[in-house]
């Protein structure tokens, strides 16, 4: 019996990748992250530059967005696995038949956001009414912080989405009085004399589980494997940045084109202030769930399911050692 050159070659190809290493086949996960210059971002970055990802047998594609919004939707769309949002856009989804939960608890709190505005500008938060403050995206953690603001001090003004990259611009630009201005620029353009902060949210709004790490429900029981690893190596990379500091500060001001000392700013009020765990069986992490949804009722949420509803604890992260 003859055999082809191409069917030769086939054969050849197809046993050369029975006897790859698991590494070269292993699956990918993509992650979905909110923006550019936020704590996620750095994250993941860490996780992939200490191949904590392939230590875990998995590959990482990690896909920025304008917003968190913008994140959900991704995920929602099936153009990412695993995002990280807040829990008030798990219970919007749901109602509107876009399953998922959160599977890691990663923050407590809006650690360097806050409300700012121009550095020359006269305006205090109660003089907003009726202005134009500028957020990512409609139902981004800025918007819900902007509803809050606007619920808590009793004024009203327009938000207005811009994206994660435009807020900045559009502030200084004037386009808009005040911005809900993440970390770290929230640091940077006041450190650079450019803007001022009227409200700190770390210290405004009470403690809550303002941010997870969310999968869709079909992708947990499909591959719940990946679910894990992926966890793994991003609280994996979370303890090497607290672990490495001088490290950690420089990937910061590289990844985002910052001075070292506004690196070191994020470093020490935001990566220090995560939740380390991530374990949403955590007694404390139902009654966080709820306050995060009740502050975002404040801002006008109506699509709320229970709780429980909102909760993953089949995942707990089992740090990777780099």
């Amino acid at each position: 019996m003859k055999i082809s050159r191409r069917h030769a070659l086939a054969s050849l190809v197809a046993i050369a990748a029975l006897a790859a290493p698991a590494a070269a086949r292993s699956e990918t996960i993509r992650v979905g992250l909110p923006t550019k210059t936020y704590w996620p971002t750095t994250i993941a970055e860490t996780a992939v530059r200490q191949k904590l990802f392939e230590k875990e047998g998995i590959t990482a594609e990690l896909t920025i967005y304008r917003s968190g919004a913008e994140a959900f939707e991704g995920l929602a769309a099936g153009a990412a696995d695993i995002i990280l949002d807040p829990p008030s856009l798990v219970s919007a989804g749901r109602k509107k038949g876009v399953m998922s939960k959160l599977v890691a608890n990663a923050a407590m709190g809006s650690f360097g956001w806050q409300l700012m505005v121009p550095v020359k500008s006269t305006l205090a938060v109660k003089d907003l009414n009726g202005k134009k403050v500028a957020i990512t995206a409609a139902g981004s953690g800025s918007d819900l912080l902007a509803l809050w603001t606007v619920q808590d001090k009793k004024i009203d003004f327009t938000r207005v989405p811009v994206g994660g990259g435009g807020l900045v611009p559009n502030l200084l630009a004037g386009n808009v009085d005040a911005a809900v201005v993440y970390s770290p620029l929230s640091f940077q353009i006041a450190k650079a004399g450019d803007a001022k902060t009227i409200l700190d949210y770390s210290k405004e709004v009470p403690p809550n589980l303002s941010a997870g790490w969310i999968v869709l429900d079909k992708y947990a029981q499909e591959k719940p494997q990946n679910v894990q690893k992926a966890l793994n190596a991003l609280y994996g990379a979370l303890q090497f940045m607290r672990a490495n500091k001088d490290v950690t500060v420089k990937l910061i001001a590289d990844l985002y084109e910052m001075p070292t000392e506004i690196a070191a700013l994020e470093y020490e009020n935001t990566i220090l202030n995560l939740e380390t765990s991530g374990d949403m069986s955590a007694a404390n992490v139902p009654a966080a769930v709820q306050l995060s949804i009740d502050l975002a009722k404040l801002g006008g949420l109506k699509d709320i399911v229970p709780t429980e509803d909102l909760i993953s604890t089949k995942f707990k992260p089992v740090p990777t050692k780099p």
